[in-house]
C-alpha cells in the first residue's frame, strides 16, 4: 500500500442511542472517501477528550485506509459532567461499553456518513486508545480489572476485535500512590489473558503522578501479557507521546513532530498487518527503525 494519503471524509456528531448510559453516545466516524473493504478501528480518547481530539493519529489512520471511529465518553470536557455525578465510579466500565456500543451500532454509522454504505470490512476490526482510553481499548483485547480481593473481575474481551494499539497504557496496580488507590479503584488491571496481538507503545520519559514507580510501570502491559505483542519505547517520550492528542494543545509536555510521525507509521503498519495476514508493511517499518542511525525508539516483540 503506498504512503500517499488517501482524501478523507468525516461525520459529526453520529448519535447512538443509549438510554442507560443517561447520555447518547456523540461520535465521529472519518473514513477515506473512495474503496471498499475498508477495516474499522475504534479509538477511545484519553481523560476528559472528545470525539474531535487525536487528530495526528485519527487524520492519518483515515487517510491511509481505516475507517476511524472516535465516540465522546462521560469524562470529556465536552459533556461538563460534575465529579459528584452518580455514573462517576462506573465511568470507567461505561466507556468499554461505548466501545463495544460502537461495534454493535456499525450500520448506524456506516448509514450516517455520505457514501459508506456498504464499504466497511467487518471482519478487519481493531481498538485503540490512549491512556484512559488505552485501558478502555484493552479490555476488549482480554485485560481484566482485579478485585479488592484480587480476583480478576468481568471479562469484557469482544471477539470481534482482532488487534489494538495502546498508547501510554498504565500498569500494575501494585505502587499506585495513595490518590490513585482512593480514587481509581480500577487501576488494578490483570494482562495474563489478555491474549490479542497488540502494540504497546511507551515514552521513557513518562513519569505518572498515579504511581511510584517509574516510567517503566508503562512497559508491564507488554511484560506481562501473552504474544503475540509488540512494545515500541519512545526516546525522552512523556505522557503525551510527542502530541499525539493534537496540534500544539497545552498538555503536550514533549512536543515532537518527529515522534508523532513514527508513532503514525509504526501504528498504521502493525494495524495492516495484523489484520491482512501477508501484509509486509510492519516488517519493513520494523527494519527501517533498526537501521535507523538515531532512532527515536527501540522495538520489542513476542
Amino acid at each position: 500500500m503506498s504512503d500517499s494519503p488517501m482524501t478523507v471524509i468525516s461525520a459529526k456528531p453520529v448519535v447512538l442511542p443509549a438510554p442507560e448510559r443517561g447520555e447518547d453516545l456523540q461520535v465521529r466516524v472519518s473514513a477515506p472517501a473512495t474503496g471498499g473493504d475498508l477495516p474499522v478501528l475504534v479509538f477511545s480518547h484519553g481523560f476528559g477528550w472528545s470525539m474531535n481530539g487525536y487528530a495526528p493519529l485519527a487524520d492519518h489512520w483515515a487517510a491511509r485506509g481505516f475507517v476511524v471511529i472516535q465516540p465522546t465518553h462521560l469524562d470529556s470536557r465536552t459533556l461538563g459532567i460534575p465529579h459528584e455525578d452518580p455514573r462517576t465510579p462506573r465511568i470507567w466500565r461505561i466507556r468499554i461499553e461505548d466501545l463495544t456500543r460502537v461495534l454493535d451500532g456499525l450500520d448506524v454509522l456506516e448509514a450516517a456518513v455520505p457514501g459508506l454504505a456498504g464499504r466497511l470490512d467487518r471482519s478487519r476490526v481493531a481498538v485503540a486508545g490512549h491512556s484512559w482510553g488505552a485501558q478502555t481499548a484493552s479490555a476488549l483485547l482480554g485485560a481484566r480489572v482485579l478485585g479488592p480481593d484480587g480476583v480478576p473481575g468481568d471479562d469484557m474481551t469482544d471477539p470481534r476485535v482482532r488487534a489494538g494499539v495502546l498508547l501510554a497504557l498504565t500498569g500494575l496496580g501494585d505502587d499506585l500512590t495513595p490518590f490513585a488507590v482512593e480514587n481509581l479503584p480500577f487501576l488494578r488491571p490483570s494482562f495474563d489473558t489478555m491474549t490479542a496481538p497488540a502494540l504497546v507503545v511507551a515514552g521513557d520519559n513518562d513519569q505518572s503522578h498515579l504511581s511510584t514507580r517509574g516510567p517503566d510501570w508503562f512497559t508491564d502491559p507488554y511484560t506481562y501479557s501473552p504474544g503475540p505483542k509488540s512494545l515500541l519505547t519512545l526516546f525522552g517520550a512523556e505522557h503525551s507521546l510527542g502530541g499525539i492528542p493534537g496540534y500544539e494543545v497545552a498538555e503536550t509536555t514533549d512536543e515532537s513532530p518527529a515522534r508523532v510521525a513514527l508513532v503514525q507509521r509504526l501504528t498504521t503498519a502493525f494495524l495492516r498487518s495484523a489484520l491482512f495476514p501477508g501484509d509486509t508493511e510492519w516488517k519493513t517499518a520494523v527494519t527501517a527503525l533498526e537501521n535507523d542511525p538515531a532512532p527515536l525508539g527501540s522495538l520489542l516483540s513476542k
